[in-house]
Formats: structure tokens, sequence, C-alpha cells
């Protein structure tokens, strides 16, 4: 499991939601996240940089490629069905009162926002904006099985994984997914280490449901299963993080080696790649890897 005579470790990162920058180029952007999370994972584990072979694999373009992109002050309501349900099963899944959740496919985006950020202590405007962009790209992305939007985030992804051939994914967020059916349509694609982090896989009623491949079983016992090409799958979540819900990822997936609940950062942080990336579960699932454990 080691890392052999020093090499860096070869990881392929994919991200979540909001990294979609039209001011630069593809290259640019991902130079520029290949920097900052090797930074982050390095701060984390107390290595140098060099330790780590990081490559990034960018998708955001691919989820708006022939699209319009609304304006930041356009958040009163949703103009995608699928991304009202999706925060509709998203508010029942956290518990927000009938009203609200109900209400969803309905009420302004404020008034679930407010009650989000109420609930979770956060900013009422970034809250807000974030559901946004969360649910908008995620209903992109899981609009319909044979969509080419989801075909070319998803190759993406594997041929990024193919040219860097890693030992490790790490994937966060709307990612986990993307790295979930990649690695299930490629199980030529061998990864050591398949870490999942912040992951919205198992949101019942919306993401779990859309999944392919499609998880198996009769209802209420469906369950997912790791990817045949991943060695060994560990998921990592905040229990404040409003997105890995529901918690314990292991409970609808099998094969997972390690579902580890920890907190990430001490005030309203516990979504940030960033964090996810620093914690102190992330370095010790990765350590040995290096040859550090």
């Amino acid at each position: 499991m080691s890392s052999s005579s020093g090499e860096p470790l070869a990881v392929v990162a994919v991200h979540g939601v909001g990294y979609r920058d039209a001011r630069a180029t593809t290259e640019q952007v991902r130079v520029g996240h290949i920097q900052s999370w090797t930074r982050h994972l390095a701060v984390g584990m107390g290595i140098e940089a060099a330790r780590l072979a990081l490559d990034f694999a960018y998708y955001a373009p691919l989820l708006h490629s022939g699209r319009a992109v609304q304006g930041l002050q356009d958040t009163d309501e949703f103009q995608d069905p699928l991304a009202l349900k999706l925060m509709a099963a998203w508010l029942a899944e956290i518990g927000a009162p009938r009203p609200v959740a109900q209400g969803a496919m309905t009420m302004p985006l404020r008034y679930a926002a407010s009650w989000v950020a109420e609930k979770f202590s956060l900013d009422g405007r970034l809250t807000e904006l974030f559901i946004r962009v969360f649910f908008r790209e995620v209903a992109i992305y899981l609009a319909h099985v044979d969509s080419s939007a989801r075909a070319a985030v998803r190759e993406e992804v594997a041929a990024r994984i193919a040219r860097h051939r890693p030992r490790v994914v790490l994937a966060h967020s709307l990612g986990t997914v993307v790295a979930y059916e990649a690695l299930h349509a490629h199980p030529e694609l061998q990864v050591e280490l398949l870490v999942t982090m912040g992951s919205p896989l198992a949101l019942p009623h919306g993401v779990f449901d859309r999944l392919i491949p499609a998880p198996t079983g009769a209802p209420p016992a469906r369950l997912g299963e790791r990817p045949a090409s991943v060695a060994r799958w560990v998921n990592i979540a905040d229990p404040g993080d409003p997105v890995a819900i529901p918690p314990r990822l292991a409970r609808a997936f099998t094969g997972i080696s390690d579902d580890l609940t920890e907190p990430i950062h001490p005030a309203f942080g516990f979504h940030h790649a960033k964090n996810y990336l620093s914690c102190k579960a992330t370095a010790a699932t990765l350590a040995p890897y290096l040859g550090l454990g």
C-alpha cells in the first residue's frame, strides 16, 4: 500500500458544484485547482507538496455547454422542475417542517434558504446562493440517464483517471456522484482508493434513485455498491454537513471500508472542499499510501 521509492502519490481530484469559471481557460482553471487542492492536502498531512502528484478532473463547463446562465440576482425560483424535486427531497431529509418541504415546489427559494440558514446557523444570502447553484447543477447532471451532458462529464472524469493512472481518487460533493458513475462505467480503471467527501450519493428520492447503475434489491433494502474497479472505498462526512444526507453512507452502499464522521471545521465550513482535504480523517486515510501509517 505504501508509496515505493519515494514516488509522489498519484491522485485525481473530482470537484463538486460551483467550479465553473468563464473568465479563464479550462487549462488555467485546472492548474489553479491542482495547486490549491495539493496545498490543502499537503498542509493537512504535514508533508511537502512534492509528495503529491495531483491531477484535476474539471467537468464544470460540460454541465453548462449550450445553456444560458441566469444572473446572480435570479434567486426567487428554479426554472428546472427536477431541481425543485431534488430540493424538496433534500428539505424533507434534513427535517424541514412539512409546509417548507412540501412548499418547495412552489415557494420562492429564499423561504427554503431562510429555514436552512436558521437550522444550520448559516449566512442567509450565502445559503440561498449555494442552494441555487447546488441543485441547478445536480439537476443538469441527473436530468436523464442518457443525456449528453451526463455522458460527457462522466467520460471527462474517466479520461483523466485513465491518463493520470492514480492510486487515489478524491471526490467531493456532486463529484462523488460523477466519480461513482464513471468508475462503474469503466471497470478497467483500477483505483486502489476512492475517497468520497461530503457526498449526497444516498439522498433518497433524489440522487440515490437516479444513479447509474441503479441500486439493486427490493425497497426499502435497495443498495448501491462499490465500483468493481475500486479496491477500497472510504467515505468522510462532517456530521453538520447538510449535503451529506443522510449520514452514514454505508447504510445505502455495500463495499465501503470506512464510513468516517468527523467535524472538519469549527465554524460554518462543513461542506467546503478545502476543509475536507485538510481534515484529520483525510490525512489518516491517505497516510498509509505514502508510507506514513
